[in-house]
């Protein structure tokens, strides 16, 4: 008794109850489970000590644990004239003497997860009382949390203020249902999706689908100060398949690639075109001209509309409620299309089957990188809608023949595109292919990981069925409510949320952990190189083989 109340009144530094390896902060002095627990700091603890986002445990009776994390940190007086009449401090004995007695410091904690007696984290129903101990968490503590690392948990990063502690992502959660991650621009989003689909190929949880807007991903990406990263392409040589549409940026970047993608103007159909309504200016007449035109003219109906003359159009509205100022605003807008190398008026070879092949049957990754194209939001639009919705009717087919043979089963896919707002938009997501695999197309074994800055443009039901979200730095309000919908406790988070340091933290929530966790991603570095490959590759070696086979197009 006499120890405890030495280090409750004068900060001794001694291990709570006589145990070594705990780091008691202070005690338990009200609080509630919705609005979380008041815990007053002991005497020798400064608030400067704490941060939002720290973890901490309570002991409570029996020894359960509950597990916590600071989402506030106050300062409070036992007398209310102190903050009127400040006294002098100049002496430090005063100074001692007032801080922790008639000064102190709070700091509230959200319980996220109990463990219990057994060891078992568990949903936390109930709250510690009066008095009881709150302590730093411990590397064992996260552990049990988090567990270990193995054939379908990595490591994502570690918790705040435990560097040498592991947070181990469940990627078999993970690509069971679509995945956000989210951050303003220049926050690391892109670093962060790279961390994420190098774990999921690593671990062979899934096989990847990646739109690279700003080719970050395939062979390799430039950091910041302009250093050099290896792309996945680097690090799974044999797992990994770069496409281009842009054979000429490519090669002005010396980025390897295997094989080039042509899609023929007879491939595209109206529905391709209404996912560009917004970004291309379309009118609903216009849109309903595509569907007229794709009626009478099926596959040649988009060459029909480049090259038709004015009698054509005026012959064409004379039997049909379109009128000709319509199809000419159609065409001047579909113009832009010639602009595009990657789309041609001949037929060519069927680049997505190529795509659905090394997906599905040889099990690989696919990074189709856009080059200059990815400049276009049209042009990245298109791609991703065209390709992404010939993979859902394979998916779909090959999923219900499979119902009587698992053999036939097509692995779990995991397609990842940027500016997702661009896709699910609440006006069109409900129509976009990409609406229908956030919804339902899980069960087809068909998820989304999603980039964005701008999770308040997303569909309210699209954002409820995505079942992880990583989270960096958002500093809009709409933002971080569209991001906390639907997390048990987002009134705390919201805190934690805004004050992330702008580079390599993130906060994850949702089904891939068993709990919403602060981070401080790992580096992406030849450690994590080493790590993932298991061994040592040289880039040029790579180089020289894929520069030694002759490119194609698909």
């Amino acid at each position: 008794m006499d120890e405890q109340f030495d280090k409750y009144h004068f900060g001794s530094g001694m291990s709570l109850n006589g145990l070594p390896g705990y780091d008691q902060l202070g005690v338990i002095v009200g609080g509630s489970l919705s609005k979380g627990l008041t815990v007053r700091l002991d005497a020798g603890r400064s608030v400067e000590e704490l941060a939002v986002g720290r973890y901490v445990v309570v002991h409570g009776k029996d020894n359960r644990r509950f597990f916590c994390i600071i989402n506030d940190v106050q300062l409070q007086a036992a007398n209310p004239s102190i903050q009127n009449d400040p006294p002098d401090i100049s002496d430090p004995f005063l100074r001692d003497v007032y801080i922790g007695t008639a000064a102190y410091g709070t700091v509230t904690v959200a319980p996220q997860l109990m463990i219990d007696t057994d060891g078992t984290p568990r949903p936390v129903k109930t709250i510690p009382g009066h008095f009881t101990p709150v302590v730093n968490a411990s590397a064992q503590d996260v552990n049990d949390v988090f567990g270990a690392e193995d054939a379908s948990h990595f490591n994502i990063g570690s918790p705040l203020e435990l560097d040498h502690t592991q947070i181990n992502l469940d990627l078999a959660r993970l690509v069971q249902r679509s995945t956000g991650v989210f951050g303003k621009s220049g926050t690391g989003k892109s670093y962060l999706t790279r961390i994420l689909i190098a774990g999921v190929i690593a671990k062979e949880q899934a096989v990847a689908l990646i739109f690279d807007m700003h080719n970050d991903y395939g062979w390799e990406a430039t950091a910041e100060h302009a250093s050099k990263v290896k792309g996945l392409k680097q690090l799974f040589p044999h797992k990994v398949t770069i496409l281009t549409l842009d054979e000429e940026s490519s090669r002005r970047r010396n980025a390897p690639y295997d094989a080039a993608v042509r899609i023929s103007y007879g491939d595209i159909v109206p529905e391709d075109i209404a996912m560009l309504k917004a970004t291309m200016n379309l009118s609903d007449a216009m849109i309903d001209a595509s569907h007229s035109l794709h009626k009478r003219f099926d596959k040649q109906w988009v060459e029909w509309l480049l090259n038709g003359t004015s009698e054509d159009y005026e012959e064409f509205a004379s039997s049909s409620p379109i009128m000709e100022g319509t199809l000419q605003g159609l065409k001047r807008r579909i113009e832009r299309f010639q602009r595009w190398d990657f789309l041609t008026p001949q037929s060519v070879e069927d680049s997505v089957s190529r795509i659905i092949h090394l997906l599905a049957d040889e099990r690989k990754s696919v990074v189709l990188e856009f080059g200059r194209y990815g400049n276009s939001v049209e042009a990245y639009i298109l791609v991703a809608n065209y390709i992404t919705r010939r993979i859902h009717e394979y998916y779909v087919n090959k999923k219900e023949r499979s119902l009587g043979d698992k053999t036939l089963e097509p692995p779990q896919l995991m397609i990842t595109i940027e500016e997702a707002h661009k896709f699910l938009d609440p006006v069109i997501a409900s129509q976009t292919i990409f609406g229908i695999i956030a919804r339902e197309l899980r069960k087809y074994k068909v998820t989304l990981l999603i980039v964005d800055q701008r999770p308040s443009g997303i569909d309210e039901e699209v954002m409820s069925q995505i079942g992880t979200r990583v989270t960096a730095l958002l500093d809009n309000e709409r933002d971080i409510a569209a991001v906390l919908n639907g997390i048990s406790g987002a009134a705390g988070l919201r805190e934690v949320l805004a004050r992330l340091d702008t580079k390599q933290q993130a906060i994850i929530m949702g089904h891939a952990v068993p709990m919403p966790v602060v981070i401080k991603s790992r580096a992406y570095d030849e450690a994590f190189y080493n790590a993932v490959m298991g061994a040592k590759t040289d880039p040029k070696q790579v180089a020289d083989k894929l520069g030694s086979s002759p490119k194609r197009r698909l």
